[in-house]
């Protein structure tokens, strides 16, 4: 039995080409947000069920993929167009070459999605609700119903989400909500990325349904609120190679301490040390479970107090 279940509607099937001193050297992988969310979790020794569609002749390929990572992977198989891209690295920057979103899923494809992510998040007893490769792909209140079935099953839920699906996600309530200061702004919760204006909107985020609330700020420290008030949680600075994957990582990093029991505020530090080691690496979702676990211990966690004046100097004892 998986520990944690992914919602995670449209797997993405990518085709990366790049440079090599005897040639081209063409790289496929799964890809998209639940996918980097999976990688991660085996990375740091979770068991993880993804539901999700497959869909045609990319989608075949995904599965293998999937399976050969250690990924359990729950389906709804499809005929029709997946989605999946194909980019060319070679004169060192990303240049797509090739894109699809995939076809929207139907009302039974949608109906046989649904029921298969409730019997395994009420299986595993937490879940994560990620997002879909395209909005086209389907209906944002998908989030809010299954937010609100899987916490009335008595699971908990956690979103990484922005948008409409955020929104939705929120009326269904959610024990955790992960977004960047990037998010808040351009969904109209804060007015700009100054601090106070991320907790006014944190606190509001907390009013609409969320318990935990944790807003990553890169390369400024992430912020997260609870019952108990805000934390600041700086994480190692690493030299960057690539920020994609990396609020993903920090998300499944804090569901994998979650998993073994710790709460949202102590699992935190566990999530910033996976975001931080995930930068350093060209791969999304990826990295070494001891490095990360060790990393841990230089993550500084300071107490906010209730006021905006500042960060204090109380530290949480690692």
């Amino acid at each position: 039995m998986s520990s944690v279940a992914i919602f995670a509607p449209s797997p993405t099937l990518t085709v990366t080409v790049e440079e090599h001193e005897s040639g081209d050297e063409i790289h496929i992988h799964a890809g998209g947000q639940g996918v980097w969310q999976a990688r991660m979790l085996r990375t740091l020794g979770v068991d993880v069920t993804l539901c999700c569609v497959i869909t045609g002749e990319s989608g075949s390929v995904l599965r293998h993929i999937l399976e050969d990572e250690g990924v359990d992977v729950a389906v709804v198989e499809r005929a029709g167009r997946g989605a999946a891209y194909v980019q060319d690295r070679r004169e060192g920057h990303r240049e797509v070459l090739a894109e699809e979103d995939g076809d929207a899923l139907d009302r039974h494809e949608l109906d046989e999605l649904y029921s298969l992510t409730l019997r395994e998040g009420l299986t595993a007893g937490l879940a994560i609700l990620s997002g879909p490769n395209a909005d086209s792909v389907l209906d944002a209140d998908t989030y809010r119903r299954l937010a609100s079935d899987l916490r009335a099953g008595g699971a908990r839920v956690v979103v990484d989400l922005a948008g409409d699906r955020l929104r939705s996600a929120l009326e269904g309530r959610v024990d955790v909500l992960k977004l960047s200061d990037e998010e808040l702004v351009a969904d109209g919760f804060a007015a700009d990325d100054e601090v106070a204006s991320i907790r006014a909107a944190m606190r509001r985020l907390r009013e609409d349904g969320a318990d935990t609330v944790i807003v990553t700020r890169a390369p400024e420290p992430s912020l997260l609120l609870d019952a108990d008030g805000f934390l600041e949680v700086t994480p190692p600075s690493l030299e960057t190679v690539d920020t994609r994957g990396a609020g993903d990582s920090l998300t499944a990093g804090v569901v994998s301490a979650m998993t073994r029991g710790e709460s949202a505020r102590e699992a935190i530090t566990l999530g910033a040390a996976a975001g931080a080691l995930n930068v350093t690496r060209h791969g999304l979702g990826t990295g070494d479970g001891e490095a990360i676990r060790l990393l841990r211990e230089t993550v500084s966690v300071s107490l906010l107090p209730d006021a905006d004046e500042g960060v204090s100097n109380e530290e949480d004892g690692r």
